[in-house]
């Protein structure tokens, strides 16, 4: 099985190539804006070094959100063109499931995004079992966690450093892993994650008179 995988959902264009028997192949460029002039070539770049077609890959993973809203749309889109194009299946990673699965903490674990605007995505995991993602204000965050997860645990993700939660350990974790990136999309069920974009909130843009698309 050949895996990809790819993450322009934030100032890093990134792309990860897993193939059995053979190390891991993994790039990442700190381009900030351009991701979709870079992404086909590095892409092109990790499947020559392994010696593959772009016909012999099995699955593409990409990272889904939250995030840059344009770099979520690039690799969304890019990795659902070239599974039409070569016939490999695209699952979909949320990007909070990504430093859930790098954190590999035990006990409770809150991931948070900072959506700007005072505003946080949140996921939690406790006991194993993940509850869904939630925009909520910041100041509404701590006490959602501790409802949800109890007094003690660990944070992760961009929106740990805005919170102050006594019993909480922040991890300083805020990067998205290659490595567990390719752990869970070649774990996840197909049928479950599909390659769509996360978004925090819709988008600020309105058709014309105002109206909201």
């Amino acid at each position: 099985m050949a895996l990809l995988v790819i993450d322009t959902t934030g100032s890093d264009c990134s792309v990860a190539l897993r193939v059995a028997g053979q190390a891991d192949l993994c790039h990442s460029d700190a381009i900030g804006r351009g991701h979709a002039e870079r992404l086909a070539p590095m892409v092109a770049g990790v499947l020559e070094q392994a010696g593959l077609q772009a016909s012999q890959i099995s699955r593409i993973g990409v990272t889904t959100g939250p995030g840059s809203f344009a770099g979520s749309r690039v690799g969304v889109a890019f990795a659902r063109g070239l599974a039409l194009a070569s016939g490999a299946e695209a699952v979909g990673i949320g990007n909070l499931e990504v430093l859930a699965q790098d954190a590999a903490v035990p006990g409770p674990l809150a991931v948070l995004h900072d959506a700007k605007r005072g505003d946080i995505v949140l996921q939690v995991w406790n006991g194993g079992t993940a509850g869904a993602p939630e925009l909520l204000a910041l100041g509404d965050v701590a006490g959602r966690i501790l409802a949800l997860a109890g007094p003690r645990g660990h944070l992760a993700g961009s929106g740990a450093a805005l919170l102050e939660l006594d019993g909480y350990d922040d991890l300083a974790m805020t990067a998205i892993s290659l490595p567990a990136l390719l752990d869970l999309a070649g774990r996840v069920d197909a049928a479950s994650a599909p390659p769509v974009p996360f978004y925090a909130r819709p988008p600020d843009a309105k058709l014309p008179g105002g109206v909201q698309p």
